[in-house]
């Protein structure tokens, strides 16, 4: 097959019908097997040209050469090792001859205008709209994946659509947004893109926000630390095994983002989906609240997020109420002062409480904001200060 693709990259550049690529692939000697095989190449070979052709191949950031053809990718620890038509892990990355490339960048398969209690992330601008974006590929395999039909597949397989940085600046700020989510599937991916992009949005006054799993390694995390405002986390939970086995992670990787993200004034929220009978041991849950204590203080948000069932893990039932009011009445026992329940509608625990007068600060509906108490960044009750970004940036005519 890598020699078939390797003919197939020579021919790459030429824009081709489908029948001209069929000739070109017989007179090449390429015509093989059924035809679901020689339908398969196509398809690989039309998603390089429309990269080719509409972008260009982007070169990627964070990797070595070895010898003449392999590379050696850093952006992650998954350190994929490539030889020409290899994908990486991710399903995104590919070298050609000696060269990594990125093959999503400025290529989004989904955009969308959310509210940023969505992400979510309760202690950034409440009650304003993200424009939030992604592409296809991720570096993790959660079994529970809500966006596994975007996120676990390569860019043949879903429906792309060119979105320029600058253009991506301008459909922000034309839809009222003060945000930028890189978001729905893991934006560590698609890294060479949010850079980019994060870098226009703050020139224009807009912020950026990460959704990610953590899973990246420290040089370009640092690096992206200096455009990122604020990032929701999965803490996806403490315990190796359920890590490994479910998600493809591991928890220093996450401790470690978390607390480089933390040290940089990103502004960060940790999410805990709770899953029931893998990583609802409550001991596990205790350790993983002691150690945000500890590391990043007791002002960080914890969010414990309902599982609905999704993808490999359609039999399990969803998390009981009683369980996520457990954990956050274990997370508030340990000193964590904002914690909060999602994914379960019309409760309490989504309104975040002032923890010196305990009156609710911000009350909330779902999505919505239905009472805002806050002023200049205090209780209006009590004058507690109580962190976050309150305040909109400065936006610049673009």
């Amino acid at each position: 097959m890598n020699n078939i693709l390797e003919k197939i990259n020579r021919v790459w550049d030429k824009k081709l019908t489908r029948r001209e690529f069929i000739n070109k692939c017989l007179k090449a000697g390429l015509l093989f097997g059924a035809a679901s095989s020689l339908f398969d190449i196509f398809s690989r070979y039309k998603a390089y040209a429309a990269i080719g052709e509409k972008r260009g191949l982007h070169e990627a950031l964070y990797y070595e050469k070895i010898g003449d053809e392999a590379v050696k990718c850093l952006l992650c620890p998954n350190q994929c090792v490539l030889s020409d038509g290899q994908r990486g892990f991710c399903r995104v990355r590919e070298p050609v001859k000696g060269k990594l490339y990125t093959l999503v960048y400025e290529l989004v398969c989904a955009q969308h205008v959310d509210p940023i209690e969505k992400k979510p992330l309760f202690h950034v601008l409440p009650g304003s709209t993200s424009y939030s974006i992604a592409t296809s590929g991720c570096n993790s395999r959660c079994k529970y994946c809500q966006n596994w039909t975007i996120s676990q597949k390569p860019p043949e397989e879903t429906f792309n659509e060119r979105l320029t940085c600058e253009s991506l600046v301008r459909a922000a700020a034309a839809n009222g947004c003060d945000s930028i989510s890189y978001t729905y599937t893991d934006p560590i991916v698609f890294y060479e893109y949010v850079l980019a992009a994060s870098k226009a949005a703050r020139n224009a006054g807009i912020l950026n926000v990460a959704v990610t799993g953590g899973k990246i390694n420290p040089e370009p995390l640092r690096e992206l630390c200096g455009f990122i405002d604020a990032a929701h986390i999965d803490f996806k939970g403490f315990n190796d095994r359920f890590l490994n086995e479910v998600c493809a992670q591991r928890l220093d990787t996450i401790t470690e983002t978390i607390k480089i993200m933390k040290n940089a004034g990103v502004w960060i929220e940790l999410v805990n989906l709770i899953v029931p009978t893998l990583n609802d041991d409550m001991g596990d849950l205790r350790k993983m609240v002691k150690w945000i204590r500890s590391n990043v203080g007791p002002d960080v948000p914890l969010h414990f997020s309902r599982f609905w069932p999704q993808y490999k893990l359609r039999s399990l039932y969803p998390t009981p109420v009683e369980t996520l009011k457990q954990a956050r009445d274990i997370a508030l026992e340990e000193g964590i002062n904002y914690v909060y329940i999602g994914n379960v509608p019309e409760l309490e625990e989504e309104n975040t409480i002032c923890p010196s007068c305990k009156k609710a600060v911000i009350k909330r509906a779902g999505y919505s904001v239905r009472e805002n108490n806050l002023e200049k960044g205090k209780c209006r009750f009590c004058g507690q200060v109580i962190p976050g970004i309150w305040e909109k940036p400065g936006r610049k005519i673009i």
